[in-house]
């Protein structure tokens, strides 16, 4: 009887793109927030709502993102490499709004001065804002393929990362997020707040709808082809989108349509992932240079070790965020000695 043939670079693919799809799903919602707190509310009790909302849970949500890059430098080093390198300066203009972000949220309270607390208001906002955008510009480049050297090197500098299609792309990431965001405030709120986010989350959807035309019309004009991938996920992503279009409007159903959102994300990474298989990095203009999936994995046994740690650690990672998830259910609460 022939041994049983695992495929571990394709494993470890498809785990990579499980830890993207639960950071974008996860702190995918707190950016959006985010991004909307000073729109959808306008005095300091209803932006401290906001706040409290995200509060227990935005940290916890970025390991995600920490967990995946750790996972690539493991799994697909040089893959790892010619990302981080040629994204250089992107990279460090994200980690920089992820810091003031955090520092927004812990300063805002160390003074009761108007001006004070407005000032770290946008500073938050913008601070949100600016992940959701360079991450989807990321995604833009990956799909559409970045300039590669023989060697692997990244050949284009900062601007070149600006390209029409990955910059739609990233405009694309800020409405999806933006509504994400506000099926959790929805879900978190009552009152003014939610019918504001509501609101929001529509015109957000809206907006999500027309770059997502947009996109594509860009891309076939560049490629001369529109990527279906997965044909089963691409069901799954226009079923789950419209879903949450119905669901946002209907009292009682936040819960539903938040749901819907993060299955509309995850699916969306689904589709990312099925339009680069088998590469990890395309080349642009010459295909033969592209990272695959194959050829940048790490060996055997590295891949086969991470992936015994990997199948004891993610379900206590999930396990401890359902838990921490279900301890704070519920709407959100501010009195006057707790809250940002």
């Amino acid at each position: 009887m022939p041994a049983l043939s695992i495929d571990l670079p394709t494993i470890w693919f498809v785990l990579i793109g499980v830890l993207i799809a639960g950071y974008v799903v996860l702190d995918g919602f707190d950016l959006g927030a985010g991004v909307l707190h000073v729109f959808v509310a306008r005095t300091d009790r209803e932006r401290r709502t906001v706040l409290n909302s995200i509060g227990p849970v935005w940290d916890g949500n970025e390991v995600w993102l920490l967990t995946a890059g750790g996972a690539l430098f493991a799994a697909f080093p040089i893959v790892y490499a010619t990302v981080f390198s040629g994204f250089y300066l992107a990279l460090i203009v994200l980690l920089l709004a992820l810091i003031i972000r955090a520092v927004a949220l812990e300063f805002r309270s160390r003074e009761t001065y108007p001006g004070w607390r407005s000032a770290w208001d946008v500073a938050f906002a913008i601070s949100s804002f600016l992940p959701a955008l360079l991450l989807g510009v990321a995604i833009g480049n990956v799909v559409r393929g970045i300039p590669l050297e023989a060697s692997g090197d990244y050949t284009g500098g900062l601007l070149g990362l600006l390209n029409p299609f990955s910059l739609v792309v990233g405009l694309l990431a800020v409405a999806v997020l933006t509504a994400h965001g506000g099926a959790w405030l929805a879900l978190k709120t009552t009152g003014d707040v939610q019918a504001r986010a509501r609101m929001a989350a529509t015109w957000a959807w809206l907006g999500a709808v027309g770059l997502w035309i947009v996109a594509g019309g860009v891309r076939f004009i560049e490629a001369g082809e529109i990527e279906l991938g997965s044909l089963a996920i691409g069901v799954i992503f226009i079923a789950a989108t419209g879903s949450f279009r119905l669901l946002l409007g209907r009292p009682n159903r936040e819960l539903a349509a938040f749901l819907a959102s993060a299955v509309s994300l995850a699916a969306l990474i689904g589709l990312v992932g099925g339009a680069i298989y088998p590469n990890l990095v395309p080349a642009l203009g010459e295909p033969s240079r592209s990272l695959t999936i194959a050829g940048a994995a790490s060996s055997e046994l590295s891949l086969s070790v991470m992936l015994g740690i990997a199948l004891i650690g993610m379900p206590l990672v999930i396990a401890y965020t359902g838990a921490i998830y279900w301890h704070f259910r519920g709407k959100t609460v501010v009195d006057e000695e707790h809250g940002y």
